[in-house]
């Protein structure tokens, strides 16, 4: 019995021992974790840290960006509202000319005169409208081109060589810096 007693009293010091040691190593475990969690945690601040300043930069680049956005299309308005001022500065001197012949034509009798004004201020007016790019399309004998050419009508051609070529203008195109502005309205022959 006494064998007995001494097992049963090494098995509860083995157990005493055990739980020791199972405590030692829990704590041991607990400390290891509290340490392992500290560069964890300062890891996902510093993630949270970079997410909150990429954020705050896309937040700002977005809003610079509407801003320009919203600033281009005002100059945009702006710069087409004031486009054809140069134009209009420069057609004031035509419609003067053609103000001057207006009251000229209720007092003078002379009709070559008048005519030759008229003339005159229509010649400063095609002027004007070239140095500014307008050029008129020759069409009367071209071949028909519909990038230039609207057709109105056709008709026998007068001869074989004109079948398929422009025979009369009805309304002059133009092209304004080699664009297409208004298409001519011609008669072709059949």
């Amino acid at each position: 019995m006494k064998e007995k007693d001494n097992k049963l009293n090494n098995s509860e010091l083995d157990q005493n021992e055990l739980s020791d040691v199972l405590e030692n190593e829990n704590s041991v475990e607990a400390e290891n974790t509290s340490v392992n969690q500290e560069p964890v945690l300062s890891e996902l601040d510093r993630s949270k840290a970079e997410a909150a300043d990429w954020k705050d930069k896309y937040v700002r680049l977005y809003a610079e960006f509407e801003n320009f956005r919203q600033r281009s299309a005002k100059e945009r308005l702006a710069l087409i509202g004031t486009a054809t001022e140069g134009l209009m500065t420069e057609l004031l001197t035509v419609v003067d000319d053609f103000e001057r012949s207006q009251k000229a034509m209720e007092t003078v009798s002379d009709t070559e005169s008048l005519k030759e004004g008229v003339s005159l201020v229509y010649q400063k007016l095609v002027k004007l409208l070239q140095q500014k790019g307008l050029k008129p399309m020759e069409s009367v004998g071209q071949s028909f081109d519909p990038d230039f050419h609207e057709a109105i009508t056709q008709f026998p051609a007068p001869t074989p060589e004109q079948k398929g070529k422009v025979i009369d203008e009805v309304e002059k195109g133009y092209t304004l810096n080699s664009k297409t502005i208004r298409f001519a309205k011609v008669v072709i022959g059949a």
